[in-house]
């Protein structure tokens, strides 16, 4: 998908043009389909960087089709050991500009614990809300560490 708008405007006024493109070099039948939690796990656990997962926190986000398959992993962020920043706009400015569906959420305890934090909580509630306004599913929130994993929608928390 590729849009551009060009706008004629005065010599006196200058602004930035703005162009969206996505390009994606992997068949649709070639990628993965996510049909449960351990999906997503299993595809996020293989994107991410092992030398960082008990290191310091990381943010990302799956991008998925209508059928649930993949259609890229994106890195949102990266902290210190105790947290990371995940800044709503940009997970939609992915999934926007990826033409996705639905995402699915991700980030890493350093610390092992599995558990969600009340932030982790809010952040998803948010980013939910926000992804109905753009009829953007918003499937899961996954926390992973280097031994397993939870799921907020597993869990009943979505």
């Amino acid at each position: 998908m590729i849009m551009e708008k060009t706008v004629k405007i005065s010599a006196t006024t200058r602004v930035a043009e703005v162009k969206l493109s996505y390009r994606n070099k992997v068949k649709p039948s070639e990628r993965p389909q996510v049909t449960c939690s351990a999906d997503s796990y299993k595809v996020l656990k293989e994107s991410w960087d092992l030398g960082k997962l008990e290191f310091v926190e990381q943010f990302k986000v799956l991008l998925l089709n209508r059928a649930n398959r993949v259609l890229g992993v994106y890195e949102l962020s990266t902290g210190g050991v105790a947290g990371t920043v995940a800044d709503p706009k940009l997970v939609f400015v992915a999934a926007l500009k990826a033409c996705a569906s639905a995402v699915i959420l991700s980030h890493n305890h350093p610390s092992g614990n599995l558990k969600p934090s009340q932030a982790d909580l809010q952040l998803t509630k948010k980013i939910k809300q926000g992804g109905e306004l753009l009829d953007i599913a918003v499937l899961d929130h996954i926390i992973l560490t280097s031994e397993g994993y939870y799921s907020l929608a597993d869990e009943g928390l979505m």
